[in-house]
């Protein structure tokens, strides 16, 4: 395998394997090893059927179901995520760490693209070991001691979601609600991450949202700092795969008029800690 990185920050394009085939424990290896070495890898020119791609994201971690929407006919641990020409707002169009209101949040993503713009719909990503090692000394002890309260009914992230959920024909919406440390050590490197996201934590633990606020308000200013990021343009057959527990993302939402179907498994995880 060809390991290329994108950016200076995190991301790396992976080139060689293709994924439609088994992997032995050695590729397997490698590409876990490229993940924890550069938080979201990619991989360009993938044709894989449904069970080819669930088959891929198994070797890493389980599959688990996404609580908010329908998933793909006969594969309910894939879902679609999707703009059509006329919808104004994307899908999970903000910064955030994916699903940080469950207790125990997914390890990981994948997106494979289907249908992609002519132009825009980029994904941005972010470092959340620098967002956490380029604050001062003073401020990583302060954080340390933290926990937040994160919760799935942000207005902001709710918008999206409500017009997919009616689309599906969902009725019934429920709220997830749990409490995470700030900053959390990634179970397989060790390192530290900030974790805190402007689409899901409400407030610190103990504090009201307004005594929350004005800290939250800068660590979300901080942690999207354009020197903690990379952007990966998407074609037909691309494939992203981000470590939840050490990075962000945020799907560009620039291509109004236009059609963008992806379709995202989401990988088991650990409780923070």
């Amino acid at each position: 395998m060809d390991i290329r990185p994108i950016a200076g920050a995190l991301g790396a394009e992976i080139l060689g394997p293709d994924l439609s085939r088994p992997l032995d424990a050695d590729d397997v290896a490698t590409i876990r090893r490229a993940l924890l070495d550069h938080l979201v890898i990619f991989f360009r020119d993938q044709d894989l059927t449904p069970d080819q791609y669930l088959r891929f994201a198994g070797y890493f971690a389980e599959p688990i179901e996404y609580p908010f929407v329908k998933s793909i006919p006969g594969h309910p641990k894939i879902i679609p995520v999707i703009k059509l020409e006329h919808e104004r707002v994307n899908f999970g169009g903000i910064w955030h760490s994916d699903t940080s209101y469950l207790e125990i949040p997914p390890m990981g993503s994948m997106l494979l693209a289907l249908e992609v713009p002519p132009r825009g719909g980029d994904t941005m990503f972010a470092n959340m070991y620098l967002a956490y090692e380029r604050l001062s000394d003073g401020m990583r002890r302060l954080l340390d001691g933290l926990t937040a309260a994160n919760s799935s009914a942000k207005a902001d992230t709710t918008r999206t979601r409500e017009d997919r959920m009616r689309a599906d024909g969902t009725t019934e919406v429920k709220n997830y609600e749990a409490e995470h440390p700030v900053v959390r050590r990634h179970p397989e490197t060790g390192r530290k991450a900030l974790y805190v996201n402007v689409a899901h934590t409400l407030r610190f633990a103990g504090m009201t949202e307004a005594e929350s606020a004005p800290l939250l308000e800068f660590l979300f200013r901080h942690q999207s700092r354009p020197e903690f990021t990379c952007q990966f343009a998407w074609r037909p057959g691309s494939i992203a795969f981000w470590d939840n527990r050490a990075a962000q993302h945020n799907p560009i939402n620039d291509y109004h008029g236009h059609r963008r179907v992806m379709h995202r498994i989401t990988l088991a995880g650990d409780r923070p800690c």
